[in-house]
């Protein structure tokens, strides 16, 4: 972790993946991040494999560099609590729906008024001021909405859902986003605001900002989707004995494969040089990769094609990422000993930052009552 955020405190409400993983960013940067749960803990802290009760593995790969604390915020006594904390904070997060916002009096108006200097971000499913408001949304269900569902169809036409929570990962990159720039906001004016990261909508311009394609233009110059990525022959190809991801992507790329490949007619063919007509016609391009790749053997290939510095790389499983030697190199996947669960194989923040100190990473917390000392790791 780093100290660029030092200073700032987050009083963070999330629960599962999207919210965690924003503040976890947060604390990766250096903010103090007081996770906030109910008395039976984040629902994600018992989603197995765990080795304890309440820390599992997700729950771990999720909350590192916070505190926490078990808050009951019905009663009233915890939200006293809840208020104290929040008097010395600088960034509320939460991803509730409004209704049960204003329910527990946290809606943005309510905290505001009494803190008009606080950083307040939401990321509930839908935005607040349309129809679907008041609607749960969890992973599968944005999938489903956004279009990665329909997008992701297999060869009979059914839609299909990616198999991690990519609704809720880019959903908390895009939270991140938006603490980042109020705290930012904050800093200049001394003024809070209010911000809102909805998963929908989210998704929706995630996707859309290269799909959206001939739609862009007014009247339309074609239909929705992006052709190079819809080609049926984009895929990772055959080798001869496995498989391997490859992309020639501008002239000199593929100039360069189709002569390695005999195709001396396509290297020079106009249509081919000429990016915007390659791109019309890309699916020819990628059924002569699909036609060759058999022809040689995947190391073949690779010690090939990066001499021809064509991008490309093995086709790797999630346990090869494991052993990868480049991750290795800086040494992405770390063991730790924690001090609940004990020896355990973590994730580093993927962020280097050089010119300020790095310190090690706070493992991800316990469940605090609200009467024991949140500060329990040290750095707190």
């Amino acid at each position: 972790m780093y100290d660029l955020l030092k200073g700032v405190r987050v009083l963070d409400l999330t629960a599962v993946v999207l919210g965690p993983l924003a503040t976890q960013y947060l604390g990766d940067f250096g903010a103090d991040v007081i996770k906030v749960e109910p008395p039976s803990g984040d629902i994600f802290r018992h989603v197995r494999p765990a080795r304890s009760d309440g820390m599992g593995a997700g729950y771990l790969n999720y909350n590192r560099n916070k505190r926490a604390v078990s808050l009951n915020l019905k009663k009233d006594t915890d939200r006293e609590q809840f208020m104290e904390l929040l008097a010395d904070a600088d960034v509320l997060v939460h991803n509730m729906r409004p209704g049960a916002a204003k329910r527990l009096g946290f809606d943005p108006e309510t905290i505001r008024k009494a803190y008009p200097g606080l950083v307040y971000c939401v990321a509930a499913g839908y935005g607040s001021n349309g129809r679907n408001a008041e609607h749960p949304a969890y992973d599968d269900i944005i999938q489903a909405a956004s279009g990665v569902a329909h997008l992701n169809r297999n060869q009979n036409d059914e839609p299909r859902f990616l198999p991690t929570i990519i609704c809720d990962k880019v959903g908390g990159m895009h939270l991140a986003m938006a603490v980042l720039a109020g705290v930012a906001h904050q800093a200049k004016t001394g003024e809070g605001c209010v911000i809102e990261a909805p998963m929908f909508e989210g998704l929706v311009a995630f996707l859309m900002s290269e799909q959206l394609s001939g739609e862009t233009f007014r009247p339309a110059k074609g239909n929705v989707g992006y052709e190079r990525l819809l080609s049926p022959h984009r895929k990772p190809f055959p080798t001869k004995d496995g498989f391997v991801g490859v992309l020639p992507y501008n002239s000199k790329h593929w100039a360069s494969f189709l002569k390695f490949v005999g195709r001396d007619d396509l290297a020079q063919a106009d249509w081919v040089q000429d990016s915007a007509a390659r791109s019309e016609n890309i699916g020819k391009l990628y059924a002569v990769v699909a036609e060759k790749m058999p022809e040689r053997t995947t190391d073949d290939w690779l010690e090939i094609l990066r001499g021809l510095d064509i991008p490309c790389t093995p086709i790797n499983s999630l346990t090869d990422l494991l052993a990868d030697d480049h991750l290795e190199d800086v040494g992405l996947f770390r063991e730790i000993d924690h001090p609940t669960e004990g020896a355990l194989r973590s994730i580093r923040s993927p962020f280097w930052i050089g010119g300020v100190d790095e310190y090690p990473d706070a493992p991800a917390p316990g469940l605090a009552a609200p009467d024991e000392n949140i500060s329990w790791w040290q750095g707190g």
